[in-house]
């Protein structure tokens, strides 16, 4: 009988000390965060002139001195924390400094350890976006370290720790480009809409390299103006194919994105990577501080296709100018899911900032009437509904929308929160001023 009891007892004993081990990390336990190199760091200075690279699986040529990678997190209160860093060295000794805030540290990394090596303690004062940065001081291999993993231990259980935590479905990239937020307008109902006209302001000092400030989104594609390097910016007008598929290469002739006219200065090509369709582009040197106007018609052609042709507005000239029309088969319709978006689509530049005003946004029907658009739904990418990334937001100041994402700011606006406007026309038809001076 005693021999049954112990045997009971060890069991129950046995039984219960996963429960306790947990409840004893809930309540006295550390909770540690490992922060991936390759979707949460960036090479921050002189990153052309190094030859540094991050990747999803670590870092390539970090030889200079120069190199400063910077790592940013997310935590949702003030908290006191113990870091800790593991690098891959595979060639000589390697000496690092890491700074935090105002702590300064400096670890010596032997070659072929990947063991964690203990920074110090940091208290984290406010709640919202920290970085930290690493610079290489010696070494006697041929580069600093090949990769690097940072380690964060909290003590509060209660704690949220934002970053991108896994790379599936390509996430360390996206998440480097940062998130991207969209404004879906409400449209009028049982209505067949033909013209989406909208207006954009970039604020000056708000133009990174990799931004995309997307203007007249459609159902079926997109019309916005980039800026795709110091030397060059475009106004870029898209339209899906029907067929679904990356690669332009597969799309059967028969429902190939077809070419209907274009603009003097309009390229056009294939576009694919994210969906595939026709592609046309100006190169033009928006600036900054000015206010571009918009226009998108979308129509059936009664013949089983559907007509898409966009204008674009320089205030300074100003005149209005064609960028391209195409037909896209195998579809009937109106323009629907009217939409704006901004987004960056160079991943090494996610650590920079970038916002626009979107004002003015209306859509005319098929007999003619306008349509002012004062409500919009903001919405995020699968980055920002994760909330890998926080530095997002969007809003309105009673006359415009605005959207902001990228810099690791620590404002911040739910997904799914509907904005409103002022209405900015007095005129029964809501005809825009600048659409005076248009001309098919």
């Amino acid at each position: 009988m005693k021999l049954l009891e112990l045997s009971l007892l060890n069991y129950i004993r046995w039984s219960l000390l996963p429960i306790y081990l947990l409840i004893n990390q809930v309540a006295f336990g550390q909770y540690i965060h490992e922060v991936p190199l390759g979707g949460n760091a960036y090479i921050t200075q002189n990153p052309a002139q190094n030859g540094a690279q991050i990747r999803p699986d670590g870092i390539r040529n970090w030889s200079s001195t120069e190199t400063v990678i910077s790592w940013w997190i997310h935590i949702d209160r003030p908290v006191k924390a113990e870091l800790s860093l593991a690098a891959t060295v595979h060639e000589g000794d390697s000496e690092l400094s890491i700074k935090v805030a105002d702590n300064h540290f400096n670890l010596k990394i032997q070659d072929n350890n990947t063991a964690r090596n203990r920074l110090g303690s940091v208290e984290f004062t406010e709640p919202g976006y920290h970085r930290i940065d690493i610079r290489g001081i010696e070494k006697k291999g041929p580069a600093f370290a090949t990769d690097l993993k940072l380690f964060m231990s909290i003590m509060d259980s209660l704690a949220r720790v934002s970053f991108v935590k896994d790379n599936v479905d390509n996430r360390f990239y996206w998440g480097r480009r940062g998130p991207s937020v969209h404004l879906a307008y409400t449209m009028p109902q049982d209505q067949d809409i033909e013209w989406f006209y909208n207006e954009i302001t970039v604020p000056e000092g708000e133009d990174q390299i990799g931004s995309y400030f997307m203007a007249n989104g459609f159902g079926e594609g997109y019309f916005g103006i980039q800026v795709n390097s110091p030397e060059e910016r475009r106004i870029l007008f898209s339209v899906w194919s029907p067929y679904v598929t990356d690669d332009p290469k597969d799309i059967p002739d028969s429902l190939r994105i077809k070419l209907i006219g274009k603009g003097e200065k309009t390229i056009v090509n294939d576009f694919g990577n994210e969906g595939s369709g026709g592609q046309s582009r100006i190169i033009f040197s928006w600036k900054a501080g000015v206010t571009y106007s918009f226009l998108t018609r979308v129509a059936p052609d009664n013949q089983g296709n559907t007509l898409y042709t966009s204008w674009f507005y320089d205030p300074e000239e100003p005149k209005w100018h064609f960028v391209a029309s195409f037909l896209r088969p195998a579809t009937h319709t109106w323009l629907t899911r009217a939409h704006s978006f901004l987004e960056n689509f160079v991943d090494t530049n996610g650590y920079k900032g970038r916002m626009a005003w979107y004002g003015n946004g209306r859509v005319r029907d098929r007999e003619g009437n306008w349509y002012e658009m004062t409500e919009a739904r903001f919405t995020g990418d699968d980055i920002a509904r994760r909330k890998y990334r926080l530095d997002f937001m969007g809003g309105s100041d009673g006359k415009r929308f605005f959207l902001r994402n990228g810099g690791f700011f620590n404002e911040h606006v739910e997904l799914n929160k509907v904005f409103h406007r002022n209405k900015q026309s007095n005129l029964p038809v809501g005809i825009p001023e600048r659409m005076n001076s248009f001309q098919e």
